[in-house]
């Protein structure tokens, strides 16, 4: 059963890639677009959880921040090779 805190957190969406097989490869977050779990689902199948879920699709500039931070992120965790 859904609550009210719930239904007033916003979800948003990022489309990674619609497959030429049929599925949709996408991030899912729920309040904070920087927190995500990568998913994949059938294309019929992902406009129907888009729909359910009420999500705000990101924009390219706003993906591209994301993705840019996530870079950082993994630049600078990645171990440093000794020469």
């Amino acid at each position: 059963m859904a609550t009210a805190a719930d239904t007033q957190q916003q979800r948003y969406v990022h489309v990674r890639e619609m497959r030429g097989d049929g599925f949709v490869e996408f991030d899912f977050s729920i309040n904070d677009p920087e927190l995500y779990v990568e998913l994949i689902l059938p294309e019929t199948a992902f406009w129907e959880f888009c729909s359910s879920n009420r999500v705000h699709f990101l924009s390219d500039n706003q993906a591209e921040v994301i993705d840019q931070d996530r870079e950082q992120w993994r630049e600078a965790s990645a171990p440093q090779l000794q020469q």
